[in-house]
Parts: C-alpha cells; sequence; structure tokens
C-alpha cells in the first residue's frame, strides 16, 4: 500500500506502507546505528517519535524476544529505506512487519531516507504525519497542533513500584526512579548483585528515603526535562540525603535540580556508534546514545566528567564533594556497543 511522510515544513516522502496502517503524528528523528532496531522501537526514551533509520538495510535479523527494552514498541512509527521480509538469525522469532502490525505501529520503506536525513540535519527535528490516504492542509494542521509529548514520562513509567533482586544476596540496595528506564539498566545492576525497587516518576523523595536504599538511580526517558518540575523538585531533596546516579533524562534532571540548564539540539544524537572522551581516565569510548536535549550550563560544584568529541556537549558531570554522579549517554547500550559498563561498577561504588 502507498504511504507517505508530510514533514510540516511542508516536503514529501513517498514510499510503500508496512506493519499497522494507521495515520500517526510525531517527532521525526534519526538513528545511525546498523543494528538495535529492536532496542530502539521498545525504548520508551523514543516514545512520541517517529523514528528513520540512517542505515539502508533493515529487519534481516528479525525480532526475538530476549532484547525488549520495554513491553512494547514505543515509537509511533518507523522510516527505513528497505524493509527485509525475511530474516536470517538463529535467534529470530519474528518478522519486522508481524513485530509492528501485533503493536499497531505503522512504518514506510522505500523512502530516500538519506535525502530525509539530510532535512532533518539542516533544519532540526520537526514533527511529521505518516499517512497512507490523502489529507488535507487542515487535517495536517490539526495533526500537528494534536501532538505534545510534555507527558510522555508519565505515560511509560511504571504505574506501580516493582522488586527486582539478584540470584545471590544483594550487596546494595537501589531505588531507581523511572522516567521510561530500559530494562538492561535493571539487568545492568542486578547481575552485579544490586537490589533494584523500581519506583513510578511520580514518587516523592520521602517515599523513596523511607526505603532504606543505598543508592538512587534516575534512568533514561522521553520529552523535554524542563516539562518536569514536580520531579525536579523532588531530587533536590535527595541530593543531600543520599548517593544519586543518572543516565540521560536523569543526567539532565540532576542538572536542573543543582541548578544548571539544559537546551534542545538541532536534530540530536542517536544511535550505537558516538564518540566520548573520559576526561578522568584520558580515553574515548564509543557510546550508544538517544537524546535530544543536554546540559548546557553546569550547576554548581559539579565539575565534567565526559564530553562528546563530535561537537563538545557536555556527556557527564560528578559532584565535587556529594556521591553524585551522571552521563548523557547509555553505558547499559544494548545493542551496544559495551565499553562503557564499567560506569555501573562506578556508580555502586558510590553507595559503597
Amino acid at each position: 500500500m502507498k504511504a507517505k511522510l508530510i514533514l510540516e515544513n511542508g516536503m514529501i516522502f513517498e514510499g510503500k506502507s508496512f506493519g499497522y496502517p494507521v495515520d500517526t503524528v510525531g517527532e521525526v528523528v534519526f538513528n545511525t546505528g546498523m543494528t538495535g532496531y529492536q532496542e530502539l522501537l521498545t525504548d520508551p526514551s523514543y516514545h512520541g517519535q517517529i523514528v528513520v533509520m540512517t542505515y539502508p538495510l533493515i529487519g534481516n535479523y528479525g525480532i526475538n524476544t530476549d532484547d525488549f527494552e520495554s513491553a512494547k514498541v514505543q515509537a509511533c512509527g518507523f522510516i527505513v529505506r528497505e524493509l527485509t521480509e525475511l530474516s536470517s538469525n538463529f535467534r529470530s522469532e519474528m518478522e519486522l512487519n508481524h513485530f509492528l502490525k501485533r503493536h499497531k505501529v505503522m512504518g514506510i520503506e522505500g523512502i530516500d531516507t538519506r535525502a530525509l536525513t539530510l532535512v532533518l540535519r539542516n533544519e532540526g527535528t520537526m514533527r511529521g504525519v505518516i499517512t497512507t490516504g490523502e489529507l488535507s492542509q487542515e487535517q495536517l494542521e490539526a495533526f500537528y497542533k494534536s501532538y505534545d509529548n510534555s507527558n510522555a514520562v508519565f505515560e511509560v513509567t511504571s504505574k506501580v513500584k516493582k522488586l527486582v533482586q539478584p540470584i545471590t544476596p544483594a550487596s546494595t540496595s537501589v531505588a531507581l526512579m523511572d522516567f521510561g528506564a530500559k530494562s538492561n539498566i535493571v539487568r545492568e545492576l542486578v547481575q552485579r548483585g544490586a537490589e533494584v525497587t523500581l519506583y513510578p516518576a511520580e514518587t516523592t523523595a520521602e517515599e523513596i528515603l523511607s526505603g532504606g536504599h543505598d543508592l538512587v538511580f534516575l534512568s533514561n526517558g522521553p520529552g523535554n526535562p524542563e516539562d518536569l518540575t514536580g520531579v525536579i523538585d523532588e531530587i533536590k531533596k535527595l541530593m543531600r540525603e543520599i548517593p544519586i546516579a543518572g543516565i540521560c533524562l536523569g543526567h539532565q534532571l540532576l542538572a536542573l535540580a543543582g541548578g544548571g540548564s539544559t537546551t534542545r539540539l538541532k536534530f540530536g544524537h542517536r544511535g550505537c556508534n558516538h564518540p566520548v572522551k573520559d576526561l578522568v581516565k584520558d580515553k574515548v569510548y564509543i557510546t550508544s546514545q538517544n537524546h535530544g536535549y543536554v546540559v548546557d550550563q553546569m550547576p554548581e560544584a559539579f565539575d565534567v566528567t565526559h564530553i562528546n568529541v563530535n561537537d563538545a556537549s557536555i556527556e557527564g558531570m560528578k559532584h565535587q564533594v556529594l556521591p553524585i554522579y551522571s552521563v548523557q549517554f547509555h553505558p547499559e547500550a544494548s545493542p551496544g556497543p559495551v565499553e562503557s559498563a564499567y560506569l555501573f561498577d562506578e556508580f555502586l561504588e558510590l553507595a559503597r
């Protein structure tokens, strides 16, 4: 079935639909990873976004039940150059097309994704509508106006408190504030002997402190960190009471709670091939990233620990006195690379 992407700047890209044929609107972003489409589709940080893959061939290794980062597809649309109809991998349990149909998410193939990516790089991420029909200008404007991702964190967070325990006796108790946490954050903590309690995003500082935890972990998540004023207030209460670690959105929220500021990137960092320099170790690591916002002014009494090699943006910070440490990128990787996983040991060391 014919389909098209209509950007809010008026540009139209035509292709063929796959997945579930339903008109949708979202923020159009691109991901530069060669692999990892299953992980990114189920990553809550992509909630409300239409994802464009820059790598041209997608779907060739299928879908399996082990690599989910949440229970469902979080992206609201998926755009590829060429869809592989038949996967070839011993772990494959389902084709990508069937997977999107099951989760009622529409995809488009046959689009010139290189040209589309250049538009997003030059003009910045923007809203777009994917459709199989003919929409009037009034209908398009209604779609664009209906898009609101300001409440995204509360749409993807856990609704109840959850406990995940390691096989061996727990060495550390971690309170994970779930703003849209990827499953691999929990896996990385648990395999290091931590007992992890996931708390809904709206949980108060008093409730978390009453849990007797050794460390508070602020997770990744979707949307603009400045929208989460209530969450920031609760983090302020925690900062002088308990060790804190953070990843991605958690890093940004921590900076805002400390008096710093964030800004929106023109087209964001998304993919699993972004170079970051650890200033403490004087080493460059290739990292997995997914963010559209970044810390631009450091909070007082924090030092920069990591920088992005491509654009020198802040990728990590640590408090000069208090046990507080966060990074912008994803050391839990999924799909990879895994070379920055050492940070989970350093996060847990804050509590010990």
